[in-house]
């Protein structure tokens, strides 16, 4: 069993990860931890991503005087992670500044109380 953990172990801590993120986006009411627990989530997808396309002795997959090799790292993981941070990044941006704007509207970012402040509104 343990040997089975260290083998995958990427797979394991992204697991962790996401579900760290997952219950932080669920269980907070303050807006700007649930952002961080989004990012915790990314940040999972992407080490998994990483360690799908990784191969333990693989080599850039470069053609040159070695010929092929059969033992190339897949570089779609790579590519897919890096544009997956560049969205994340601008999300985060975003999320960001409209959490900004909520907080000079209502002068909160806690969910409960923008809840009951939009309901007196709405009245």
């Amino acid at each position: 069993m343990l040997e089975l953990i260290i083998q995958n172990r990427f797979a394991v801590v992204a697991v962790i990860l996401f579900g760290i993120g997952f219950l932080n986006v669920l269980l907070q009411q303050n807006l700007l931890k649930k952002v961080v627990g989004f990012n915790i989530m990314d940040s999972a997808v992407f080490l998994l991503l990483a360690s799908l396309g990784y191969i333990e002795g693989g080599i850039a997959p470069i053609v040159g005087e070695q010929g092929f090799n059969p033992q190339y790292i897949n570089p779609i993981p790579s590519g897919l992670v890096l544009t997956g941070i560049v969205v994340s990044v601008s999300i985060t941006a975003f999320s960001l500044a409209l959490i900004q704007r909520i907080y000079r509207r209502y002068g909160t970012i806690r969910l409960n109380e923008l809840l009951e402040k939009a309901g007196k509104e709405d009245d």
